[in-house]
C-alpha cells in the first residue's frame, strides 16, 4: 500500500496561487468590463451623422463595444 504525505508549505502555496489565479482573473474581467462600458458609452454620445462618418451603424455599438472588450 502506497502511503502519501501531505506538507503543509505545499497545500499553502497550492491554496495561494489559487487565490491569485482567481484574483488576476478577476481583475482582468473588471477591467474587460470597463474597456466595454467606456467604449459603449463613448460611441452611444456620438451623433448619427459622425457615427455614419466612421462606417457604424448605431445598432453595432454593443457588438464593436463587446469586441473591444475582448481585445483588451
Amino acid at each position: 500500500m502506497a502511503a502519501t504525505t501531505i506538507d503543509q508549505s505545499t497545500t499553502f502555496n497550492t491554496e495561494a496561487n489559487g487565490l491569485i489565479a482567481i484574483t488576476a482573473r478577476l481583475k482582468a474581467a473588471i477591467a474587460r468590463n470597463r474597456v466595454y462600458r467606456q467604449t459603449q458609452r463613448e460611441l452611444s454620445l456620438l451623433t448619427d451623422r459622425d457615427l455614419a462618418d466612421l462606417g457604424i451603424s448605431r445598432s453595432a455599438i454593443t457588438q464593436i463595444a463587446r469586441d473591444a472588450a475582448r481585445a483588451a
